[in-house]
This record gives C-alpha cells, structure tokens and sequence, in this order.
C-alpha cells in the first residue's frame, strides 16, 4: 500500500456539444488519460464525456463510484478507498464544474477531512461564465441551485430575492430544469421590478449560445421563448 494519498482531480463537463478544444487546456486530456477511477454521478454520461476526451483510454479499465441523490450518504467515504491507496481518481459532474450544485462537494470535504489533496482543473462552470458575461454585480453574488417548485413558494422566493438585491446590490443567481425554462422566465417578468436588470443565459459555450441583459420591462416589450436548452438566470441593480 502507497503510504501518499493519491491526488482527487475536479474535472469540469462540458456544458455543451462543444469542441473539447474550445474548453479543454492540454493539461485536463494529459490527467484524464492517466485515470482509472471515478466518481460520478451517472456512468453513462462519464464514460460517454471521457470516451470524447480521451478516446484511447480502454473503457473496460475504468472503474466508477456513484455520487448523486439515491446514494447513500454512509457509503461516500468508501468511494475514496483508491484515492487512500495512492492512486489518483476524477470527481465528475454531468455538467459543468464537479461540487459546485453538484453533490460531489460531500466527496470534496471528506478528502480535505482525510489529508488528500485536492486538484481543480481549469473548465467550463456555467455560473461564472453566465456572471461574467451579464454585466452584473461580479463582486457580491449569491447563487441559490433551484428556486421552489411550489407556485406560492416560489412567487414568496422570487419577492424576497428581488428585496435583498435592490437593498445590498447583490446579484441573484439560479438555474432551472430545462423544461421548466419558460415558466420560470414568466414568473420573473410578473414579479420583479420594471427596472431590474435580468440576465438569460442560454447554451453557454454551444453553437447556440445566447446571453442577454435587459430590464424586465424590455424583457416584456420583446418576449422570447427559451424552451428546452439549458439555461442560467440571474438578476441584479
């Protein structure tokens, strides 16, 4: 047995049907050639997201550990077993940057907890790239995951969101299951302020990429329909 720990790697998906060159420095396709572990959340995406990034890697020497909401929270400390033995693993997100509204932040703190070093590799995180591009407030933000799915929650949720941004300046950030996109969008426009600023993000990084920044009352004067592609909102002063 190693008596090193091995190095846990965070490995950024992309966002989109992308060229992985487009959002892949060399470095990321050097260490994931050298993996044989995993921790993800469905083995089917990472294989089919490692199999485009590192074609030449046999599939049959992978092995993955499953991180998401049927796993047992008990049984995550077994997961970095490889990592106690030396050898180096990769924690995967189906999209975007692994432990960021990804359950892979319970792996995370249980290897600072044990003593493993922790590697973030530069990649695509759809929440600061959609921040940087909005023209919002990049210095005080808060992003929330998903917003209530209960109509009165979430008209309760948006409200308060918006108090808190005109009183501190704070941009709010939150994503949505696609299909979901055009209902979430119509809400904002019901309840926010005419003059909050409302940013939508759409297919960041793709061929269809679209951000845009608009007060809710040009968002009405010119409506759109997002539909089904994944979508980041964000709103602010």
């Amino acid at each position: 047995m190693n008596s090193k720990p091995g190095r846990l790697y965070l490995i950024p998906v992309f966002l989109s049907d992308t060229r992985p060159d487009k959002v892949f420095p060399d470095y990321n396709f050097a260490v994931i050639e050298k993996l044989r572990y995993f921790i993800a959340e469905h083995e089917k995406t990472a294989r089919r997201f490692i199999k485009k990034v590192a074609p030449q890697v046999v599939q049959s020497e992978l092995q993955f550990y499953i991180l998401n909401k049927h796993t047992n929270p008990a049984e995550i400390g077994r997961f970095l077993q490889p990592l106690e033995n030396g050898l180096d693993m990769g924690l995967l997100s189906d999209s975007g940057m692994p432990a960021v509204a990804d359950p892979g932040a319970a792996v995370v703190r249980i290897a600072h907890k044990r003593g493993i070093k922790v590697v973030p590799l530069v990649g695509p995180s759809s929440v600061i790239l959609a921040l940087a591009a909005s023209g919002l407030n990049g210095q005080h933000f808060e992003f929330h995951g998903y917003l209530p799915i209960d109509k009165g929650q979430l008209i309760h949720k948006i409200k308060k969101l918006a108090k808190d941004t005109l009183s501190s300046g704070k941009t709010q950030i939150f994503i949505e299951t696609p299909y979901r996109n055009d209902k979430i969008f119509n809400f904002l426009l019901k309840h926010l302020p005419e003059d909050m600023s409302l940013c939508i993000a759409i297919d960041i990084t793709g061929e269809n990429e679209q951000i845009k920044t608009k007060t809710v009352s040009q968002w009405k004067r010119t409506p759109v329909k997002i539909g089904k592609i994944p979508a980041i909102f964000l709103f602010g002063r």
